[in-house]
């Protein structure tokens, strides 16, 4: 692997008979499909590369959830009011730096893309899941999968639940359905695609205008001249020079989520003709404690026997806030009244003990520190307070019947699994952007490799990448192909 970037090819390199497309896609999950098969709808000639031997890319890794708001038909027929401005308000709120123009889009055409991503041939299930879940075990159509009711967040906009899964059992096959829906639809297009080949440079002319790009199959090398590329070529998880140098906490010990090419060819493409990049530094790192929903009322310390986060926070929140804590150590405290175990535990449980002066030292933390911490978390839990970390009511228990377990939430205890987050800088409809904010014309990025709403882990909300890779992956194609 490597950080380098690769040739930029001259105009005057690509052959007189180098076939000819208005748009080419560059990567088949789940942007990649709903960009190319916009364009082609839109009257463009696509031609759409993918360097697996399959479709569905790392987009079938996850669990088919897409986060969507404004009020959907499953919020409506659930009775979830939402509206556009909640919506903005929340994912503003939950934003480092919010591109305000992208969050207003993704809100306010939510519903229509909701309609978009049914017509593809399935339906969002009707139904609601009122559980404290990482994800929809069943066929549930929604439940809340962000910070909606964490604070300060629900003091900002009025919490919404807005991830919609797809209705198929686990967590595992939900985008499979859609990747496969996407393909069917892409066959009954003239759009062409061709696995096993990827692009590896774009070629540019005088005005460094993306005017085609070379392609690799195996060991065949050809040119394709275009009117635009749109690189939905994935992160860059799996190239470990990436990841040392932006990301350093994927490459201690967790177990990373991404295909074979998320190696950040894309991104380094886009940088390769004066692309700039935002967000390089951002991971998604979580190892969830829950479900069982029980385990929330607990509470979490660091090796000081010290509370640092709400236990009522979205696990990768969490988590984000583990990764500052003294040599990324936390444990999970839960009293015998409320101690369950999971059925597949992340954070391994470690012991148990009679006595917080026993647990004290099992978890060599400082003597009285955890019964410090545990005393004034309890006094205020039985009042439904808590004036340290806010955390909500509902999740609030004294944690003061012996005796007491202890989960390990430590980064390279706990099986913690992560992506990265950063990308091409690009404008609303996905044209890459320099770093004088000028538009890199006939060049587009989309999904893992393209910086949009999900910018930070601990403000991240399940089903934001496969929502915003499908909604701007659409938007970068109708807009490549109508240049």
């Amino acid at each position: 692997m490597t950080t380098a970037l690769p040739d930029v090819v001259d105009a005057s390199a690509l052959p007189a008979d180098a076939e000819q497309f208005d748009v080419v896609v560059l990567g088949f999950g789940i942007s990649g499909g709903c960009a190319a098969l916009e364009a082609a709808r839109s009257g463009a000639k696509v031609l759409l590369l993918e360097r697996a031997a399959v479709h569905g890319g790392t987009s079938t890794m996850s669990g088919g959830a897409f986060y969507l708001g404004g009020g959907t038909p499953v919020q409506q027929a659930t009775g979830h009011e939402d509206s556009v401005e909640e919506m903005i308000a929340y994912l503003t709120a939950v934003s480092r730096e919010p591109d305000a123009e992208k969050i207003r889009a993704y809100c306010e055409e939510s519903v229509e893309h909701f309609t978009w991503l049914e017509a593809l041939g399935f339906s969002f299930e009707r139904s609601y899941l009122d559980k404290k879940a990482v994800i929809q075990p069943g066929t549930e159509g929604l439940m809340y999968t962000g910070n909606e009711k964490v604070w300060p967040f629900l003091e900002q906009a009025t919490p919404a639940p807005r991830g919609h899964k797809v209705p198929v059992p686990g967590d595992t096959e939900g985008t499979k359905l859609v990747m496969d829906l996407l393909r069917d639809r892409l066959a009954e297009t003239s759009a062409e695609v061709r696995y096993e080949t990827g692009g590896n440079s774009l070629v540019t002319d005088a005005d460094g205008t993306v005017i085609g790009l070379r392609w690799k199959r195996f060991d065949e090398v050809g040119f394709v001249a275009c009117n635009a590329v749109i690189i939905a070529a994935g992160g860059f998880v799996m190239n470990s020079e990436m990841v040392a140098k932006y990301t350093p906490n994927l490459a201690e010990k967790p177990f990373v989520l991404g295909s074979t090419y998320d190696d950040g060819l894309g991104i380094r493409l886009g940088e390769s003709v004066g692309g700039a990049t935002a967000f390089m530094e951002e991971a998604f790192i979580t190892a969830p404690f829950y479900p069982p929903q029980s385990l929330v009322k607990g509470l979490v310390v660091n090796k000081l026997g010290q509370r640092f986060v709400a236990e009522d926070s979205y696990h990768s929140r969490t988590s984000g806030f583990v990764m500052e804590q003294p040599d990324h150590a936390a444990y999970l405290i839960v009293d015998s009244e409320h101690i369950e175990h999971p059925a597949f535990p992340l954070a391994p449980f470690i012991d148990g003990w009679e006595t917080v002066a026993e647990m004290e030292t099992g978890l060599g933390l400082p003597t009285g520190s955890l019964q410090a911490t545990l005393d004034r978390y309890n006094e205020h839990a039985a009042r439904g307070e808590d004036p340290d970390f806010h955390k909500q009511p509902a999740w609030l228990a004294a944690q003061d019947t012996g005796p007491w377990g202890a989960y390990d939430l430590t980064l390279g205890k706990a099986l913690y699994a992560g992506f990265t987050m950063g990308g091409l800088t690009t404008d609303v409809d996905g044209r890459v952007l320099r770093a004088d904010g000028s538009a890199i014309t006939g060049l587009y990025a989309a999904g893992a490799c393209a910086s949009n709403i999900a910018q930070d882990a601990k403000g991240y909300s399940t089903g934001t990448q496969l929502g915003e890779g499908s909604f701007f992956g659409r938007r970068a194609g109708r807009h490549a192909a109508a240049s």
